[in-house]
Formats: C-alpha cells, sequence, structure tokens
C-alpha cells in the first residue's frame, strides 16, 4: 500500500449552521446545515505511515501539537487503521493557510485534509460520500469540506451515522458568489472551542429547542434560494441564522460570547453599506471574525469599507473552493 500522502482541503463557512450534536460519539448533528467552500482557507495535510514509530506524531503549524489536538487526530486515525486493517503509527504534518483555531473553520479543511490523505496512504479506496462520513467524525463541518462549492449536509435519523453525510449543491450562483473575509483580533486562537461551546449552549441554553427547531425552515429557503439563484434571498437567510445561531450561544449559561467591539462594528457596518444598496450579508461562525457573503462585482467595495472598520487587522475575498484532493 502506499505509505504516504498529501492532500489539501479549503474551510468552509456555513449559511445555515452547524451547531450541536444528536450523538457526540458519532458526531451527528442535531439538525442539517449548508455550506459555501471557500477558495483562500486551505490546509495542507501529510499523513505518512511508518513501522518505526512506536506512536502517532502530529506537527501542526510547524510545531508538536498540543497533546489533546495529538490524542484528536490519533483517535481518528485509529478509524482509518481499522478500516484497512492495519496498525502502523503515522507521522501527520499539517498547515493552515490562515489562522487555526480561531473561528475560521480550520477544523474542517484539517480533518477533511486528514481524511483524504490518511485512507489514500492506507491504501484505501474511499468515494466521496464515505469520505465525508468518516471526515465528519473529526469534526462534524469537516464533512462539508470534502466538496467543493455550495454544500448540504444532512443530519440523518440513522442511530450509526449511515445517513449523514454531504453532498454538494448545483446552483448558478456559485460563478457569482464571493466571501469577505473580515479578520478580528489578529486571528489569535478562541477562547471557547466550538465543540465544548455547542454542548453547553445545547446543555444550558433556554434558546437552544427554539435554534434547532427553525433549522429546517432556514434550510428550505436557502436551498430555494440556491435553485432560484437569488444571492439576496440566500444572504438574508445566512445573516438572520448567524445571528439565531449566536443569540442560542449568548443565552447559555454561562453565556458564551465570541463577539469583540470590532465583530460589532463590522455588522454595523455591512447593515449601512445594504442600506446603500450594496449586496452584503454578514454571517459568523464560533469565533469574532465577520464573512461577508457577496457577489463578485461588490466583493471590491466590501472588502475596502471593511479595511477602514477600526479593530480589523486583515480582510481577504474568496472565491468558492474546490473538493479536497490529493496533491502527492
Amino acid at each position: 500500500m502506499p505509505s504516504s500522502a498529501t492532500a489539501r482541503a479549503c474551510a468552509n463557512i456555513a449559511l445555515v449552521k452547524y451547531w450541536g450534536k444528536r450523538d457526540a460519539a458519532r458526531n451527528l448533528p442535531a439538525a442539517g446545515s449548508l455550506s459555501l467552500t471557500l477558495g483562500a482557507l486551505v490546509t495542507e495535510t501529510t499523513v505518512a505511515f511508518d513501522a518505526v514509530l512506536a506512536s502517532d506524531e502530529l506537527i501542526l503549524d510547524g510545531v508538536p501539537a498540543r497533546p489533546a489536538d495529538l490524542q484528536r487526530t490519533s483517535a481518528f486515525l485509529d478509524l482509518i487503521r481499522a478500516q484497512a486493517k492495519v496498525t502502523t503509527r503515522a507521522r501527520v504534518t499539517s498547515r493552515n493557510e490562515f489562522p487555526t483555531a480561531s473561528g475560521l473553520a480550520s477544523s474542517a479543511s484539517g480533518f477533511a485534509a486528514l481524511a483524504v490523505a490518511a485512507t489514500t496512504a492506507a491504501g484505501l479506496a474511499c468515494s466521496p460520500r464515505e469520505l465525508s462520513m468518516l471526515a465528519r467524525r473529526g469534526s462534524g463541518s469537516a464533512a462539508r469540506s470534502i466538496y467543493g462549492g455550495f454544500v448540504r449536509m444532512h443530519a440523518g435519523h440513522a442511530a450509526d451515522g449511515s445517513d449523514c453525510f454531504a453532498e454538494p449543491i448545483v446552483s448558478r450562483l456559485v460563478d457569482r458568489v464571493r466571501m469577505v473575509i473580515a479578520i478580528v483580533g489578529g486571528g489569535a486562537p478562541k477562547a471557547h472551542g466550538s465543540r465544548d461551546a455547542m454542548e453547553h449552549t445545547a446543555a444550558t441554553s433556554p434558546f437552544y429547542r427554539a435554534w434547532i427547531d427553525q433549522v429546517p425552515a432556514d434550510l428550505a429557503v436557502a436551498e430555494g434560494a440556491l435553485a432560484a439563484g437569488d444571492l439576496a434571498q440566500l444572504g438574508t437567510i445566512a445573516e438572520a441564522n448567524a445571528l439565531a445561531m449566536h443569540a442560542s450561544a449568548l443565552a447559555a449559561r454561562p453565556a458564551i460570547v465570541y463577539w469583540q467591539p470590532t465583530t460589532l462594528a463590522l455588522l454595523a457596518e455591512v447593515r449601512a453599506l445594504r442600506d446603500r444598496g450594496h449586496a452584503a450579508w454578514a454571517t459568523m461562525d464560533a469565533g469574532p471574525h465577520v464573512k461577508v457573503l457577496t457577489s463578485i462585482d461588490e466583493a471590491e467595495a466590501i472588502a475596502t469599507a471593511l479595511r477602514a472598520v477600526p479593530g480589523a487587522s486583515e480582510v481577504t475575498i474568496s472565491g468558492p473552493g474546490g473538493p479536497a484532493t490529493v496533491t502527492t
């Protein structure tokens, strides 16, 4: 079997969010989601199985990973070793071309790239759906980063997760859409990890049940917008869904607060841009950064306006990203 492989995968931004699980052990989401894969946010990962190794190794962004990250990676590799019927340990070298663990979905691109590289290195031939289901075991949102463009994640109902996978959605919007990414706080690691934060929100927020109940309707509107090629409708539901997700986290006890003063200033600027007739709708993951859904024609104007907001440390324009791929 091949002993080494390198893969690249793009992070994705959920337009209808994944926030909460029905089964934490299998990473089964409590509701479906819909995302856009972003070409500007890339992870490259190399996996090398080596019989000399006594244990797995993980180098992340040039330094040895924290024990918790190594343990999570090793547990994920165990799933692949079991499928390939091997016990060989692996050396994993991963690099994010954007800030890690700060609210830019590095776990999505990271585990998607890891799934593709590790299965290839282990000699497994997996379909995109199988890779999506495997990547989900590492990070729920990683299931979507197996694909490019717009992606729909199905929560499923089966206890074993056999119907919980992502698949691409064809829409003519993919040629027109852009995401303007405004980094807040220099991309520093966030105080609350997404996994722990969503579990805490689900357990303590009085708004959480309402959030879950609203998601199917939001998905229907978003899918309708994609089918119709209606960017305004897609942006409107994406912004509303993101604010509702953060509302559920803010209502947790104690509260999960990701926003910083610059986050609020950026949100205000997006509303002002929209009031002036620009195509601009904000969305945020579990972090302080603001991403703005817009069109190819408006992206430069939106980026210029966001760069003028005090505290916005970096502003990037991203087009849709492609699927996770093996490079070597």
